[in-house]
């Protein structure tokens, strides 16, 4: 699981349940994906929701822009009529500014902006891989700060968790002359109308597992996650990181230095905002991180770099993600 159902709020309406974001180079500028309601996909987008793509353009873990989609209620064939507007400068941090339209369609089909920004949502397979077993086992010597054991994990039954589930998908490419800086940093959010008017935040995503790996899935820490800022990152989240880490890789013996390692790892995800170059291949691995494919396997990145050390998933990630080349709208259709 990235950030499948992964906090209280976010399961109270799944379809405002942020699994997975990416950011990588595409036929003629960045593509941005955002995925929500995971598991079956059913029920579309919120009608009375916000999805948005924060993207940050001059490092300072701010975003001067918001793509924002909204959508209608779904009609009798299931289809959604949406609108994607664009914020720019302070108006990208004001859920009440009104925006430009880039493009207004309906799910299931491409639509193109003005500005020649593509734009495609709907459901689609889920692109996401992982051995169930691995990351429950993962997160409970995180959570307990004891080893993580290979052994005790049955890998004899290793499965893609969710091959043969769907997502609703948002599929952007924005061209290359619409930025005008050579690197970005981007997350997604999620926000509902609010009873008392305004709006609430239900989740936000940038690097995968980040909240899975960290925060139990029914804790008021995993919702206080969900509806902070990335700028506030390693302040308030950034402690109970480096502490689980250095308890967790103290217990596995894996660092001579348990506290430094811990903080490299704070250090090394928060803010927790994808970044990358513009106009390069994706890669989210080992050496470095620059936005996040499709294809990577980034569960054995995540593992590796809390626990300091290889972690096996057991599972041929990359053709168990079931996942397509590089046309548009880029990810696999609904199964």
């Amino acid at each position: 699981m990235s950030h499948h159902l992964d906090s209280p709020l976010a399961r109270q309406d799944p379809r405002l349940d942020i699994s997975d974001v990416y950011v990588f180079r595409g036929g003629s500028g960045t593509v941005f994906i955002m995925n929500v309601n995971p598991l079956s996909g059913s029920g579309g987008f919120h009608p009375e929701g916000r999805y948005e793509f924060r993207i940050d353009t001059d490092g300072d873990a701010i975003e001067n822009r918001t793509y924002v989609v909204t959508f209608r209620d779904p009609e009798p064939d299931g289809e959604q009529a949406f609108e994607v507007r664009r914020l720019d400068g302070a108006d990208a941090r004001d859920r009440t500014a009104p925006g430009v339209v880039v493009g207004q369609g309906r799910t299931g089909r491409e639509i193109r902006g003005a500005d020649g920004t593509r734009i495609w949502a709907g459901p689609a397979a889920d692109p996401f891989y992982i051995n169930g077993a691995v990351v429950g086992a993962v997160k409970h010597a995180v959570a307990n700060g004891t080893p993580f054991e290979p052994s005790a994990v049955d890998y004899s039954a290793s499965a893609n968790l969710f091959a043969g589930t769907n997502v609703c998908a948002i599929v952007m490419e924005v061209p290359d002359q619409a930025f005008d800086t050579s690197e970005i940093g981007f997350w997604g959010t999620t926000a509902l109308a609010t009873d008392a008017g305004g709006w609430g935040q239900v989740n936000r995503c940038a690097t995968p597992l980040v909240n899975t790996i960290f925060n139990p899935d029914d804790s008021q820490r995993a919702d206080d996650y969900n509806t902070t800022h990335p700028s506030h990152d390693r302040m308030v989240h950034g402690p109970l990181v480096a502490h689980l880490v250095a308890k967790v890789v103290t217990a596995m013996g894996t660092s001579d230095d348990p506290a430094a390692h811990a903080q490299r790892v704070a250090d090394a995800l928060f803010p927790d905002i994808l970044r990358y170059r513009l106009g390069t291949t994706a890669d989210f691995g080992f050496a470095g991180r620059n936005g996040r494919g499709l294809t990577e396997c980034v569960p054995e990145v995540m593992f590796s770099l809390v626990l300091n050390r290889a972690v096996p998933l057991g599972i041929d990630a990359r053709s168990a993600a079931g996942v397509p080349g590089a046309d548009f709208p880029y990810l696999a259709p609904a199964v």
